[in-house]
Protein backbone atom coordinates (compact mmCIF):
# COMPACT_ATOMS: atom_id res chain seq x y z
CA UNK A 1 0.00 0.00 0.00
CA UNK A 2 1.38 3.39 -0.95
CA UNK A 3 1.89 6.28 1.42
CA UNK A 4 -0.72 8.24 -0.54
CA UNK A 5 -3.28 5.44 -0.13
CA UNK A 6 -2.58 5.18 3.61
CA UNK A 7 -3.04 8.93 4.00
CA UNK A 8 -6.31 8.84 2.05
CA UNK A 9 -7.53 5.94 4.21
CA UNK A 10 -6.61 7.76 7.46
CA UNK A 11 -8.46 10.87 6.31
CA UNK A 12 -11.44 8.77 5.26
CA UNK A 13 -11.59 7.04 8.66
CA UNK A 14 -11.44 10.41 10.41
CA UNK A 15 -14.19 11.84 8.21
CA UNK A 16 -16.41 8.79 8.72
CA UNK A 17 -15.94 8.99 12.50
CA UNK A 18 -16.75 12.71 12.53
CA UNK A 19 -19.80 12.09 10.32
CA UNK A 20 -21.12 9.60 12.88
CA UNK A 21 -20.69 12.16 15.69
CA UNK A 22 -22.25 15.00 13.67
CA UNK A 23 -25.21 12.86 12.59
CA UNK A 24 -25.78 11.79 16.21
CA UNK A 25 -25.67 15.39 17.41
CA UNK A 26 -27.95 16.60 14.61
CA UNK A 27 -30.65 14.15 15.67
CA UNK A 28 -30.05 14.47 19.42
CA UNK A 29 -33.37 16.31 19.88
CA UNK A 30 -35.16 13.08 18.92
CA UNK A 31 -34.97 10.43 21.68
CA UNK A 32 -32.89 7.46 20.52
CA UNK A 33 -33.22 8.25 16.82
CA UNK A 34 -29.78 8.10 15.25
CA UNK A 35 -27.94 7.39 12.01
CA UNK A 36 -24.89 5.86 13.66
CA UNK A 37 -26.22 2.30 13.31
CA UNK A 38 -26.90 2.75 9.60
CA UNK A 39 -23.54 4.43 9.04
CA UNK A 40 -21.65 1.62 10.78
CA UNK A 41 -23.48 -0.91 8.60
CA UNK A 42 -22.76 1.02 5.41
CA UNK A 43 -19.14 1.81 6.28
CA UNK A 44 -18.52 -1.85 7.12
CA UNK A 45 -20.04 -3.05 3.86
CA UNK A 46 -18.30 -0.46 1.72
CA UNK A 47 -14.95 0.19 3.38
CA UNK A 48 -14.54 -3.04 5.37
CA UNK A 49 -11.80 -2.76 8.00
CA UNK A 50 -11.60 1.02 7.67
CA UNK A 51 -14.95 1.11 9.45
CA UNK A 52 -13.16 -0.01 12.64
CA UNK A 53 -10.89 3.02 12.41
CA UNK A 54 -13.93 5.25 11.91
CA UNK A 55 -15.56 3.60 14.89
CA UNK A 56 -12.48 4.33 17.01
CA UNK A 57 -12.66 8.01 16.00
CA UNK A 58 -16.36 8.09 16.86
CA UNK A 59 -15.81 6.47 20.26
CA UNK A 60 -12.94 8.77 21.15
CA UNK A 61 -14.87 11.89 20.12
CA UNK A 62 -17.94 10.77 22.07
CA UNK A 63 -15.79 10.30 25.16
CA UNK A 64 -14.19 13.71 24.72
CA UNK A 65 -17.60 15.36 24.24
CA UNK A 66 -19.47 13.69 27.08
CA UNK A 67 -16.82 12.29 29.41
CA UNK A 68 -15.44 8.79 29.81
CA UNK A 69 -18.08 7.30 32.12
CA UNK A 70 -19.72 3.90 32.35
CA UNK A 71 -21.88 4.72 29.32
CA UNK A 72 -18.65 5.03 27.30
CA UNK A 73 -17.51 1.56 28.42
CA UNK A 74 -20.82 0.28 27.03
CA UNK A 75 -20.10 1.98 23.72
CA UNK A 76 -16.71 0.24 23.55
CA UNK A 77 -18.39 -3.14 23.10
CA UNK A 78 -21.90 -2.33 21.82
CA UNK A 79 -20.93 -0.53 18.62
CA UNK A 80 -18.25 -3.09 17.67
CA UNK A 81 -20.94 -5.77 18.02
CA UNK A 82 -22.86 -3.99 15.25
CA UNK A 83 -19.68 -3.82 13.17
CA UNK A 84 -19.24 -7.58 13.65
CA UNK A 85 -22.87 -8.29 12.73
CA UNK A 86 -22.56 -6.13 9.61
CA UNK A 87 -19.32 -7.90 8.71
CA UNK A 88 -20.92 -11.32 9.13
CA UNK A 89 -23.97 -10.29 7.06
CA UNK A 90 -22.00 -8.24 4.49
CA UNK A 91 -23.30 -10.28 1.56
CA UNK A 92 -26.90 -9.19 2.20
CA UNK A 93 -27.92 -6.59 -0.33
CA UNK A 94 -31.56 -5.79 0.26
CA UNK A 95 -32.55 -2.69 2.20
CA UNK A 96 -35.27 -4.54 4.11
CA UNK A 97 -32.73 -7.12 5.35
CA UNK A 98 -30.46 -4.40 6.70
CA UNK A 99 -33.47 -2.58 8.12
CA UNK A 100 -34.39 -5.69 10.12
CA UNK A 101 -30.82 -6.01 11.41
CA UNK A 102 -30.62 -2.31 12.33
CA UNK A 103 -34.05 -2.41 13.96
CA UNK A 104 -33.21 -5.52 15.98
CA UNK A 105 -29.97 -3.86 17.09
CA UNK A 106 -31.93 -0.79 18.22
CA UNK A 107 -34.38 -2.92 20.19
CA UNK A 108 -31.47 -4.82 21.79
CA UNK A 109 -29.30 -1.76 22.47
CA UNK A 110 -30.41 -1.27 26.07
CA UNK A 111 -30.07 -4.96 26.85
CA UNK A 112 -26.57 -5.00 25.41
CA UNK A 113 -25.67 -1.93 27.48
CA UNK A 114 -27.14 -3.53 30.61
CA UNK A 115 -24.45 -6.21 30.56
CA UNK A 116 -21.98 -3.65 31.95
CA UNK A 117 -24.11 -3.40 35.11
CA UNK A 118 -23.78 -7.11 35.84
CA UNK A 119 -20.42 -6.84 37.68
CA UNK A 120 -21.53 -3.68 39.51
CA UNK A 121 -25.00 -4.60 40.76
CA UNK A 122 -25.60 -8.16 39.66
CA UNK A 123 -28.52 -9.62 37.76
CA UNK A 124 -31.12 -7.47 39.55
CA UNK A 125 -29.46 -4.23 38.52
CA UNK A 126 -29.00 -5.48 34.97
CA UNK A 127 -32.67 -6.47 34.73
CA UNK A 128 -33.74 -3.12 36.23
CA UNK A 129 -31.69 -1.35 33.55
CA UNK A 130 -33.29 -3.45 30.80
CA UNK A 131 -36.86 -2.88 32.04
CA UNK A 132 -36.37 0.85 32.61
CA UNK A 133 -34.92 1.22 29.12
CA UNK A 134 -37.69 -0.49 27.15
CA UNK A 135 -39.43 2.84 26.46
CA UNK A 136 -36.18 4.06 24.86
CA UNK A 137 -35.37 0.86 22.98
CA UNK A 138 -38.72 0.81 21.16
CA UNK A 139 -38.24 4.15 19.35
CA UNK A 140 -34.58 3.22 18.82
CA UNK A 141 -35.53 0.01 17.02
CA UNK A 142 -38.32 1.62 15.00
CA UNK A 143 -36.10 4.58 14.08
CA UNK A 144 -33.23 2.33 13.00
CA UNK A 145 -35.59 0.21 10.91
CA UNK A 146 -37.23 3.17 9.12
CA UNK A 147 -34.04 5.17 8.56
CA UNK A 148 -32.26 2.12 7.16
CA UNK A 149 -35.19 1.22 4.94
CA UNK A 150 -35.33 4.77 3.54
CA UNK A 151 -31.64 5.66 3.31
CA UNK A 152 -29.86 2.38 2.65
CA UNK A 153 -29.93 2.49 -1.16
CA UNK A 154 -29.07 6.20 -1.74
CA UNK A 155 -26.29 6.18 0.85
CA UNK A 156 -24.91 2.89 -0.48
CA UNK A 157 -24.66 4.38 -3.98
CA UNK A 158 -22.92 7.50 -2.67
CA UNK A 159 -20.41 5.52 -0.58
CA UNK A 160 -19.68 3.13 -3.45
CA UNK A 161 -18.84 6.12 -5.66
CA UNK A 162 -16.49 7.44 -2.98
CA UNK A 163 -14.89 4.01 -2.61
CA UNK A 164 -14.42 3.56 -6.36
CA UNK A 165 -12.72 6.98 -6.54
CA UNK A 166 -10.55 6.03 -3.56
CA UNK A 167 -9.46 2.72 -5.06
CA UNK A 168 -8.92 4.19 -8.55
CA UNK A 169 -6.68 6.93 -7.13
CA UNK A 170 -4.25 4.49 -5.53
Amino acid sequence: MTVKRRLVDLCLMALMGVLMVVSKEALAFLPNIELVSLLIILFTRTFRGLALGALAVFLLLEGLLYGFGLWWIMYLYVWPILFLLAWLCRRMDRAWQWAILAGAFGFAFGTLCAVSYLPIGGVRMMLAWIVSGIAFDIPHGIGNFLLTLLLYRPLTRALERINSTRTAAS
